[in-house]
């Protein structure tokens, strides 16, 4: 049985704060009662019985464990409201305490609330490439592992065979072909499967045009493996690390996320790596092409992307860059004398690929980048301590749930935290959940940040980082504003509550670090950027060479960032307010401003990459009535098929609504969603999962497991506070 580690140290891992924050799994054969086993086996039954209706997992592995652990006591009955009845305090009240005691027991010793931050589909195959080239694989993933992989990409196989960008996603070349393959390497046959499954997923690939119509993320992974030609791909030339820094097409101007992708790309590029071709190799050349592979025009291979992949068109001057770049440039780049210009900028870029290895103690900035520098790493040395050092921190992005092993995006405990611990505060009822925020007062401490990257960081393309919050752990490193801002209002909000209840309050340097971050972060437009400051040219967009993402390429302003920034410095002006004030003034005037500009025709707000409305709008009003100012704005967002609601997007308009005074207008609407919330909550306190909500590029989606429980409570607490007792 699986078994869910909290903050546990292991052979090859350092850390800055006693592994806070880390979460992994580990099988063990004689964990559980015969009973425990019986119901592991029972919710795995039961995902793949609704695997095409219910897409995502529930995360019942870690809530049957944690609860076990972490039990609450006795739940008071649900409290149900019919469409006559209104909503009382009593009412509201059974709800909230149901609702935090339950999402209590799911707190972890540290004072995080471990959850799944995964539901992509492409961050699995890689791996399994990657580990099959190195000759690791079974070495590194157990029996166990390799059969909860198994498990996990059957589980989400669409009808049509395919399987998606993500578990909601329509089938795609890029995921299925991935999949397929990573299923015949680890050992499944190509008839094997319940229901022919790896004869259907080939047969898509093959109806969909073959290997030759992959994305370029794609083109890139199989030909590293051998089932491809690397002449087959766009050029991802090295030499572009040697360019003069003040370059606008510099690789170090762009945004963080796709400058770690294609920094170890580079390398492996331009070395023209290939893995041993064994004969699955040679198999998988046969069974995945509809013509013979020495027959295949790989120069016209290079565009080529199946329409299913296809949501990010190259625009011309693109197509003509890359052809340039192959058919010019790298032709010269890779003969004698160029070449040593060539051999200089490997030598740059996995210099580069160590540095934010060493400053991330391994883990890096995400899943993606991991798999991509572990195999540069032993490309570079097979034998290497990198290499080795990269496989012990595999394990923090394992996720184990009802369906399968999957990959974590990164891992979302800082996050989760903090809008956790504002939904219990938000409830009123602080005196009852001392030990429970004590908790995570503990581990808000512990997850700050308290140094910049080291040596000259600037040098070597990163920002200032002492004082911030990252998404996911401190020994990952990595600065982000709004994560940064919610720590710091968390912070802040603990430093005025009784020490005998939460426990000491932070040195108050470590508020001034947190807000020179946030300060750093804000762009000329008033808005504030994610990870680092906003210096790309807008138009290098236009060079996104990722066919299934949209704005990969530019650092850009986010409105939830933006709101996120002018309430932590609110806030901190209310509190500190001689600190830096008439610089705080200003950002907060600035980042007002924004919000305004950004502010749809419709009244509404886009959220984090462009999709999630109730979400971004959320925080737009926040975010204005933090600085004095307050709009009364409906969200709007596209309505699921039967008009079935969603807890999440219901909490987040209830938000929206209540923060902009609509309680004061008429308040029916707010009663009507409450009565939802309130309706939904299971009898144990927990409320179910449903479609996910995460979402990032634009068009792929993440299952933030949380999100059903940190969000609903907010809202009744909410209403309670200001609609309720106003």
């Amino acid at each position: 049985m699986w078994k869910l580690k909290i903050a546990e140290d292991g052979p090859l891992l350092s850390t800055v704060n006693n592994h806070v924050g880390r979460q992994h799994w580990e099988f063990d054969p004689d964990a559980g009662t015969p009973e425990e086993r019986v119901e592991i086996e029972r919710l795995r039954l039961e995902f793949k019985k609704n695997r095409f209706n219910v897409k995502q997992s529930s995360d019942l592995f870690m809530r049957m464990q944690l609860t076990k652990e972490n039990p609450c006591g006795p739940i008071p009955v649900a409290v149900k409201l019919n469409d006559k009845q209104v909503v009382t305090e009593d009412a509201i009240t059974i709800t909230l305490r149901r609702a935090i005691n339950f999402y209590s027991s799911l707190q972890a010793q540290d004072g995080h609330w471990p959850a799944e931050n995964a539901g992509t589909l492409f961050f699995l195959p890689p791996l399994v490439l990657a580990l099959y080239v190195t000759g690791g694989l079974n070495a590194i993933l157990s029996a166990e592992h390799q059969k909860e992989i198994i498990r996990y990409i059957y589980n989400h196989q669409n009808e049509d065979g395919g399987c998606g960008l993500h578990v909601e996603g329509h089938s795609t070349m890029f995921g299925t072909a991935l999949s397929y393959i990573a299923l015949r390497l680890i050992g499944e046959g190509p008839e094997d499967g319940e229901n022919m499954a790896m004869a259907r997923g080939r047969k898509w690939i093959l109806d969909h045009g073959g290997l030759e119509a992959i994305p370029s993320w794609g083109k890139f992974w199989i030909a590293v493996l051998g089932v491809y030609e690397w002449a087959g791909c766009n050029p991802i030339p090295p030499e572009f690390w040697l360019l003069p820094k003040f370059s606008p097409i510099h690789p170090g101007q762009i945004l963080c996320y796709c400058r770690l992708v294609y920094m170890p790309m580079s390398y492996l590029y331009g070395k023209r790596f290939v893995g041993q071709i064994t004969g699955l190799i040679k198999q998988l050349r046969q069974e995945l092409y509809n013509q013979p592979y020495h027959e295949i025009n790989w120069n016209s291979a290079r565009n080529n992307v199946a329409k299913e992949d296809l949501y990010y068109r190259h625009p011309l001057i693109q197509d003509l860059t890359w052809g340039s770049l192959y058919h010019v440039a790298e032709p010269f780049l890779t003969r004698w004398p160029l070449s040593m210009l060539r051999n200089k900028a490997l030598k740059v870029a996995i210099q580069l690929v160590h540095y934010e290895d060493e400053n991330s103690r391994y883990i890096d900035i995400g899943i993606i980048i991991k798999v991509l520098s572990l195999l540069a790493c032993w490309v570079e040395d097979p034998n290497s301590e990198a290499y080795k050092l990269h496989l012990a921190r595999l394990p923090d992005y394992y996720w184990i749930a009802e369906d399968g092993l999957k990959l974590q995006a990164c891992g979302s405990q800082m996050w989760d935290a903090a809008f956790a611990i504002q939904a219990i505060m938000s409830s009123n009822l602080c005196d009852e959940y001392g030990t429970t925020l004590g908790k995570a007062h503990d581990f808000v401490k512990a997850s700050q940040v308290r140094e910049n990257p080291s040596g000259d960081f600037s040098a070597m393309y990163r920002h200032i980082s002492k004082g911030a919050w990252t998404f996911s752990t401190h020994d990952q490193g990595w600065q982000v504003s709004d994560c940064t801002a919610e720590g710091l209002k968390c912070a802040l909000f603990f430093s005025q509550m009784p020490n005998d209840l939460v426990g000491e309050k932070m040195e108050t340097e470590r508020f001034y670090d947190a807000v020179s971050v946030i300060l750093s972060l804000q762009s000329d437009n008033g808005g504030f950027s994610a990870w680092e400051p906003q210096n790309a040219y807008r138009w290098l967009e236009k060079f996104n060479p990722i066919e299934f993402f949209e704005d990969t390429i530019v650092e850009k302003e986010y409105v939830e960032c933006t709101s996120s920034a002018i309430q932590a410095l609110a806030l901190f002006r209310k509190l500190h307010p001689k600190h830096r004030r008439v610089e705080i003034d200003h950002c907060i005037q600035r980042g007002a401003k924004y919000i305004e500009d950004t502010q749809n025709q419709d009244g509404s707000w886009y959220g984090c990459w462009g999709i999630c409305y109730t979400y971004g709008t959320w925080f737009a009003v926040e975010g204005l009535t933090a600085c004095g100012r307050n709009y009364h704005n409906s969200p709007v967002y596209t309505n699921l098929e039967g008009n079935r609601p969603n807890l999440v997007q219901t909490a987040w308009a209830l938000l929206s609504l209540i923060a902009a005074g609509q309680a004061k207008i008429d308040p029916t609407p707010i009663h009507s969603g409450i009565k939802v919330l309130i309706n939904s909550q299971m009898d144990n306190g927990d409320f179910p999962q449903q479609e996910l909500t995460g979402a990032y590029m634009r068009n792929c989606t993440l299952n933030y497991s949380s999100y059903r429980n940190i969000f609903p409570i907010w809202a009744l607490g909410q209403y309670r506070r200001h609609v309720l007792f106003a």
